[in-house]
């Protein structure tokens, strides 16, 4: 049976109805293994996703913790839906064939509704649904949810970070630290996986960005959650406030910031230091920034998908604004700068 034809099935599986004639469109993914097929015409269309194999229970990031028994979009949607936090639903999931039928949310993501929406509107909201989800997650411990068995911890952040050095300093550049510099960054680096490991976790969807939320009727839907783990509460805020895909100003970041710990504040009866969070925000600024960079010049070294080049200066801008906030990482500063000008 063809690919078309395997689609189709799985859909008419789903639904109890024929899909035989249905046309198939496949649609753009990111920079995951998995591939995304609509079937059918709007309004009576859903999506396939289908998984190579070796992808089924194996994720596309860096992690630790042990190995998943069930698939992992399957497991964190099941705990999102527990926080009634509003997901993809899911008709259909056939393991042997490595395909997902899940409803079909339309293109609208969250970055294409910004073009002619309300920006401080939709940026509220967002925030104020992670505010939420966060919340409700610390007051609702799952050991079953796989969100809760691995961490950001020291050595996941100080990998990060030389993945940065290697793709993003070293192949990007072109240009190698002396021995003496490459021991520099090694200590600094160590230095802020440390302090950034030291944070309270809690969930944390790991990717919480503009094309990671689907608009649909006015409502916000979150994908992509299948890496979440233990975070701190500033990770998810700097996925979405340091988009590399949407540049945002930094007083419109202050007052989305504000918004957030307003609702946190209100959800968990928690109150926030404003100043120490915001300082932190931008100490994690430091290092998603600099693994995005570096992501994206190995998604297109290893992978073969240039797409994602044009998305490292905006992350680079980012680091730079939040090194300038961090007047005790002047040394890391010179030093990269030295290498990638942008930062310097």
């Amino acid at each position: 049976m063809d690919l078309d034809s395997q689609l189709r099935a799985q859909v008419q599986q789903a639904t109890g109805r024929s899909f035989e004639h249905a046309p198939i469109t496949r649609l753009k993914g990111e920079a995951s293994s998995r591939s995304y097929y609509r079937v059918g015409h709007a309004p009576d269309s859903y999506v396939v996703m289908v998984m190579p194999p070796e992808s089924l229970k194996k994720s596309d990031e860096a992690g630790s913790g042990p190995a998943p028994t069930e698939l992992p979009f399957i497991n964190v949607h099941r705990y999102l839906e527990k926080l009634n936090v509003r997901v993809p639903k899911i008709l259909r999931f056939d393991e042997p064939a490595g395909m997902m039928v899940i409803e079909d949310l339309t293109d609208q993501t969250f970055e294409a509704a910004l073009s002619g929406g309300d920006r401080t509107a939709l940026y509220t909201k967002a925030v104020q649904l992670l505010a939420q989800l966060r919340a409700r997650a610390e007051k609702q411990h799952d050991a079953q949810c796989l969100a809760f068995t691995r961490a950001f911890d020291e050595a996941l952040y100080d990998w990060e970070l030389h993945h940065f050095r290697e793709w993003g300093l070293e192949i990007w550049s072109g240009q190698k630290p002396t021995d003496a510099e490459r021991a520099e960054l090694d200590d600094t680096f160590k230095k802020i996986a440390r302090q950034l490991a030291s944070a309270p976790r809690g969930f944390t969807h790991r990717d919480y960005q503009s094309r990671n939320i689907m608009v649909k009727d006015g409502e916000l839907i979150v994908i992509d959650f299948q890496d979440a783990l233990q975070g701190p509460r500033q990770y998810d805020l700097v996925a979405l406030l340091r988009d590399s895909y949407v540049e945002l100003p930094r007083d419109f970041v202050d007052a989305m910031l504000d918004a957030y710990i307003a609702e946190f504040e209100k959800q968990s009866g928690e109150k926030i230091d404003v100043k120490s969070f915001k300082a932190f925000f931008d100490l994690l600024t430091v290092q998603r920034k600099l693994k995005d960079a570096g992501r994206f010049e190995f998604i297109n070294r290893v992978k073969g998908n240039p797409g994602f080049l044009v998305s490292i200066p905006a992350s680079l801008r980012y680091v730079k604004t939040a090194l300038d906030a961090q007047p005790e990482l002047r040394g890391l500063q010179k030093l990269v700068g030295k290498y990638v000008p942008e930062l310097a």
